[in-house]
C-alpha cells in the first residue's frame, strides 16, 4: 500500500520564496511556512503533521528547513517515523523509515541538526552585534512607538462622545485589546 507524497517547504520571511525548494519533484500536497525554524510553532508544519499518515513520504528540501534545533529535529523525525511515515531530506540524501533503521542517516542527522542549531546561533549573534552598532551609531532607534500621546487622546474623545469601541478600534487600525489598554479607567 503506497501512501502519499507531502512536501514540506519553509523559508524565515515572507519575502523570501520557496521555489527553488523541491523544485521539478512531483507531489501530491505541499505544506509551506514562511517563518523562522527556531522552534516547531508554525501553522503549516502543524498541519502537515496532522495530516500525515502511515505509508506517507515527506519530503523537505533540507535538513535546516524543517528545523533549526536539534532537538526539534530528531522530535519531528522520530514522531513521523514512529507513526510510519518516511522522511527524506533531498539536499543530503537522508531517508527515515521505519523498516529500516539506518545509523549512518541518524548519525547524519545529529550532526547536521547541530550544524543548523549552530548556524542559528551564528545569525542571531550577528543580529544583534549589527543592531549594536546601529544604536552606537544612532541609526538604530527600536520599534516606532505606535501609540503617541495624540492618539491615545483621540481615542479617549471618540470612546467618551459614544463612538463604539470595535468601531474606533478598526478606524485606529489597532486592536480593541490596545484600544482597552489605553482608555482612562
Amino acid at each position: 500500500m503506497s501512501g502519499k507524497v507531502i512536501g514540506y517547504r519553509r523559508v524565515s520571511s515572507i519575502l523570501q520564496n520557496t521555489e527553488r525548494q523541491l523544485d521539478g519533484l512531483k507531489m501530491d500536497k505541499v505544506f509551506e511556512d514562511k517563518l523562522s525554524g527556531k522552534d516547531t510553532n508554525r501553522p503549516q508544519l502543524q498541519a502537515m503533521l496532522e495530516y500525515v499518515r502511515e505509508h506517507d513520504t515527506v519530503l523537505v528540501h533540507s535538513l535546516d528547513r524543517l528545523g533549526r534545533n536539534i532537538d526539534d529535529l530528531r522530535a519531528l523525525v522520530k514522531d513521523m517515523v514512529g507513526r510510519g511515515v518516511t522522511v527524506k531530506f533531498v539536499k543530503e540524501n537522508l531517508c527515515f523509515t521505519s523498516e529500516e533503521n539506518n545509523h549512518f542517516s541518524e548519525l547524519m542527522l545529529n550532526m547536521l541538526a547541530a550544524f543548523a542549531q549552530f548556524e542559528r546561533s551564528i545569525i542571531k549573534e550577528r543580529q544583534k552585534e549589527g543592531v549594536q552598532l546601529a544604536k552606537a551609531a544612532g541609526a538604530y532607534k527600536g520599534r516606532k512607538q505606535e501609540m503617541t500621546p495624540e492618539r491615545i487622546t483621540e481615542i479617549a474623545s471618540r470612546v467618551a462622545a459614544g463612538e463604539p469601541k470595535a468601531q474606533v478600534a478598526k478606524a485606529l487600525g489597532i486592536s480593541r485589546d490596545t484600544l482597552y489598554r489605553y482608555l482612562p479607567d
